[in-house]
């Protein structure tokens, strides 16, 4: 078969209305495959980071010394998790958290402490919630860094990132949040975008679908649990549909052996299709929303208004409460007894006590523990 195209290394580039000319053959590039080598180096890096955020977290909890041994897994020393009634996702305690930057609506916008808004992107509430979320962004994200270059796939995902952290702002209240997940929700949301904009030259969009949908799913869920907040998820998959749409255009179309993947490009696409995906227009209209809507979002929260006001159903799409953990958004404060070697804490707003066999415990613990007694009911 006769090719027009320049030879790039390993890889070959063709055109699209060449290659429909001398062949009536299809050329299919896996959508999940491996495209090249050593071109992802902008998700590994965020990878990393959030590894070297959270291996510090546990650092700084150390939940021997703090709880008095009141620990999950001690064996592991420093790094031993909270109690599953403190953090069901196995990590830190609520207090850890905040020292590192967790949100909270009186720090944000009370005490103005808006470089959360920078360190809230890279926290993950305990291992469960790292480990998805770092299988899903290494599965979507270097999937779209390998089809559409470093500098686009890191646009998409930090600008996810930092939209999500401050939606969350506007909605969260005195529980503390996290939310690395808001950027791997911007990269679901740019993947749905460049599949629903290139639809025409995919194949198997079927399973394209599903595996979107276990991955919004999954994810969508651990933000129901405590400490990990849905609502910058939201903003961070708002944020990757429109950018999708505004970046993810003219994919890199290269010779590769053939080879069955999740999605297959399908060169069977007339030259009037590659022409019609190279049109501004749609480009326009995402990016003219996407800065409508970042615009929106940072007005309202300079004017430090409180979205959840207006939402009297929004606090169950970033936790629902069990009987196995609490979903408290009050300030809580307690009075602390000591005797016979016991402590005893009374919520002061619902008179709800407790007793526990320690004294020696540093004052962010018993923050910690009148938390949760004040979230019983």
């Amino acid at each position: 078969m006769g090719k027009s195209s320049a030879i790039d290394g390993d890889h070959l580039r063709f055109d699209l209305a060449d290659s429909l000319r001398h062949s009536g053959d299809s050329t299919r590039m896996p959508f999940f495959g491996r495209r090249r080598s050593g071109n992802t180096w902008v998700v590994s890096l965020f990878l990393v980071v959030q590894l070297v955020v959270f291996v510090s977290t546990m650092l700084i909890n150390d939940c021997p010394h703090r709880s008095s041994g009141d620990c999950l897994l001690r064996s592991l020393g420093r790094f031993s998790f909270q109690p599953l009634h403190e953090n069901p996702l196995l990590g830190p305690s609520a207090s850890t958290l905040v020292k590192m930057g967790a949100i909270q609506r009186s720090r944000v916008i009370q005490l103005h402490q808006r470089w959360r808004l920078l360190i809230f992107p890279w926290l993950n509430a305990g291992v469960i919630h790292l480990v998805l979320n770092l299988l899903s962004t290494l599965l979507f994200g270097i999937h779209l860094e390998q089809e559409f270059g470093p500098l686009r796939t890191g646009i998409i995902y930090l600008l996810s990132a930092f939209l999500g952290s401050v939606v969350s702002a506007l909605f969260v209240q005195n529980a503390p949040a996290v939310g690395s997940s808001g950027a791997l929700f911007g990269l679901l949301g740019a993947t749905l975008a460049g599949l629903i904009r290139n639809r025409k030259i995919y194949d198997n969009k079927l399973i394209a679908v599903v595996t979107l949908a276990s991955a919004f799913m999954a994810n969508f869920f651990i933000g129901l649990l405590p400490y990990v907040d849905n609502f910058s998820n939201i903003g961070g998959f708002l944020t990757g549909i429109f950018l999708g749409y505004a970046l993810l255009y003219n994919p890199q179309l290269s010779q590769l052996e053939r080879q069955k993947g999740i999605f297959d490009y399908d060169s069977k696409s007339s030259v009037k299709l590659k022409q019609k995906l190279d049109k501004p227009a749609l480009r326009i209209v995402a990016l003219l929303c996407f800065i409508a809507i970042f615009s929106g979002v940072m007005v309202v929260f300079f004017y430090g208004i409180d979205a959840s006001s207006y939402c009297c159903f929004c606090h169950y799409i970033d936790c629902v409460p069990t009987k196995f953990w609490s979903c408290n958004e009050k300030a809580t404060l307690c009075q602390a007894v000591v005797s016979d070697r016991k402590l005893t804490l009374t919520c002061m707003a619902t008179a709800e006590f407790r007793s526990f066999p320690f004294t020696n415990i540093s004052p962010t613990k018993i923050k910690d523990l009148c938390r949760l007694i004040c979230s019983t009911t």
